[in-house]
C-alpha cells in the first residue's frame, strides 16, 4: 500500500513532467534531460532524485499538445508528415524511415524531420545530393549504443520548402538495428511510406 511519502513523491514528479513539458513545448529545448532539470528548479528542488523518466515526460508533452496545442500544431505536424513522405519517396533508393518526433506526434514547428537513410558508404548519399545541386550542411552526433559504448552517427541536414530535414546516415550493416530511443533507450522505432500515409489520413494517431 502506497504510504504517504509515495504519493507526495508521485506528485513531485507528475509535476515536474508536466513542467518539462511545458518546457519542451513552449521554450524550444529539444533535450530531455535538461527541461527536467530546469523544471525541477523552477518548482524548488533539487538534484537528480526523484526525476521523472524521459517516458512521462513525453507522455505529458502529448497532453500538453493535445490540450494546448490547438489546429495549428495539429496542422503543422500534418504538414510534416507529408513532407517527409515526400523527402522519403525521392530518398527512395536509401530506403528511409521516418524517425522521431514528427513520427511519434510531438513536433513543433521547430522539429528538424528525421529520417534513417541506408547506404553502403556515407558517401553514396553525399554524391547523390552533390549530383542535384542539393544544398546541405553535415553533423556529426555522438550516441550511446545499447551495449553503452559510443557510437558517432553522421547526419546530412537539409533546408528545403520551408522546412529542415535531418538525414541520419546508416552506412553499413552495423546500422541495420535501430539505435536506442533518446526518450526510453529501447530500440527506435522507425516508419516506412505506408505507415506515414496512414497517419496523413488518421491524423489522431
Amino acid at each position: 500500500m502506497p504510504t504517504r511519502g509515495d504519493r507526495q513523491n508521485e506528485r513531485i514528479r507528475q509535476e515536474v513532467a508536466a513542467e518539462a513539458a511545458r518546457i519542451l513545448a513552449t521554450e524550444g529545448q529539444r533535450n530531455y534531460g535538461q527541461a527536467k532539470q530546469k523544471a525541477a528548479h523552477r518548482l524548488g528542488l533539487s538534484g537528480r532524485s526523484g526525476l521523472p523518466s524521459n517516458a512521462e515526460v513525453e507522455a505529458e508533452l502529448k497532453r500538453y499538445r493535445a490540450m494546448y496545442g490547438g489546429e495549428e500544431l495539429a496542422d503543422d505536424l500534418v504538414e510534416k508528415r507529408r513532407a517527409a513522405l515526400e523527402a522519403m519517396k525521392f530518398f527512395g533508393r536509401f530506403r528511409p524511415k521516418l524517425v522521431g518526433p514528427v513520427l511519434e506526434g510531438t513536433s513543433d514547428r521547430h522539429s528538424r524531420i528525421s529520417l534513417h537513410v541506408f547506404c553502403e558508404t556515407e558517401d553514396d548519399v553525399i554524391a547523390f545530393l552533390l549530383s542535384r545541386n542539393i544544398r546541405f550542411e553535415q553533423e556529426t552526433r555522438r550516441i550511446r549504443w545499447h551495449d553503452n559504448s559510443y557510437r558517432d552517427l553522421e547526419l546530412v541536414v537539409i533546408e528545403a520548402d520551408g522546412q529542415c530535414f535531418e538525414l541520419a546516415l546508416m552506412a553499413g550493416a552495423s546500422w541495420k538495428q535501430p539505435p536506442p530511443d533518446p526518450v526510453d533507450g529501447r530500440a527506435q522505432r522507425r516508419a516506412g511510406t505506408q505507415e506515414i500515409e496512414r497517419l496523413i489520413n488518421e491524423p489522431g494517431l
